[in-house]
């Protein structure tokens, strides 16, 4: 004897590339988004019984229609929009919708941007999640793969030494990361703060004088919340790319913080939540 203790199912990966068309330009969204449906589907698994089934083909011509019919800005508004209308299809409990934004910049011909050329702007990527449940709307945005690196202000010392450690402390080094970083609007608020947010990570990163990746972490998610008076908390995930100084000494050369090599596996990885203390 077994029962289902717990199921999802729904659509993923549905790519979604939205013009919006004006006399004089085009506006490119580039998406990817997902349906997930939690709920009383036990008979489907159980017995074969696909009367409550709704098909995952149908999910995907949802999210194009909703495309259509709605647009898709502000991008937040159609999750949310896409998520409410697959909460109320029975027995649904929980519909969870999950977008991604894959930015695009306009080219420039003779210095004036183009009104329907577009450059992709490396991996970089805006995400948005919708839930919406019995217990009513929450709503993250967030950003991933935003690839930032400075030269110098970076050091890290004072750690424990035991008889593993080879790490040398060091006062002045590389920091590298690739940022993932998400934030929950209080009260399920329907609204767009992630550009505001982008650029207090990016102006703290830059800015900041860091002692160690966890610090630095800290101080970017707390410059998030004091710029974002509607946004609760901050979850960042920062792994260190580390970029190691290269010994010259075999070949007579000094190395005063100029050559390095880029590693990418084994990588330190640092995760955290901040949370205002007055939410």
């Amino acid at each position: 004897m077994t029962t289902i203790a717990w199921n999802r199912y729904g659509k993923a990966s549905v790519r979604l590339v939205k013009v919006d068309r004006t006399p004089s330009q085009h506006v490119l969204h580039d998406l990817t988004v997902d349906v997930q449906l939690e709920g009383g589907f036990e008979s489907v698994y159980v017995d074969g019984d696909n009367r409550t089934c709704l098909a995952t083909d149908t999910m995907k011509n949802t999210v194009y229609a909703f495309a259509r019919e709605h647009g898709v800005t502000p991008v937040p508004v159609f999750a949310d929009r896409l998520a409410a209308h697959f909460a109320q299809q029975p027995p649904v409990t929980r519909a969870m919708v999950t977008i991604a934004e894959h930015p695009w910049q306009r080219l420039e011909v003779d210095r004036t941007p183009h009104p329907h050329a577009f450059v992709q702007q490396g991996a970089e990527e805006w995400t948005t999640v919708v839930v919406r449940d019995g217990g009513g709307r929450t709503v993250r945005g967030g950003v991933r793969h935003l690839v930032v690196l400075k030269t110098t202000d970076s050091a890290f010392a004072g750690f424990p030494r035991d008889r593993y450690t080879t790490l040398p402390e060091t006062p002045d080094r590389i920091l590298a990361t690739s940022v993932t970083a998400t934030w929950q609007y209080r009260d399920g608020a329907v609204v767009d703060e992630r550009p505001s947010i982008r650029t207090a990570l990016l102006e703290t990163f830059a800015a900041h004088h860091s002692r160690s990746v966890q610090e630095t972490l800290h101080a970017m998610a707390t410059a998030a919340l004091d710029r974002c008076p509607a946004i609760t908390e901050v979850t960042m995930s920062l792994p260190n790319r580390h970029h190691l100084l290269v010994d010259l000494s075999p070949f007579g050369l000094d190395n005063p913080n100029e050559v390095f090599v880029a590693t990418e596996q084994p990588y330190g990885l640092i995760e955290a939540t901040v949370r205002r203390d007055d939410r």
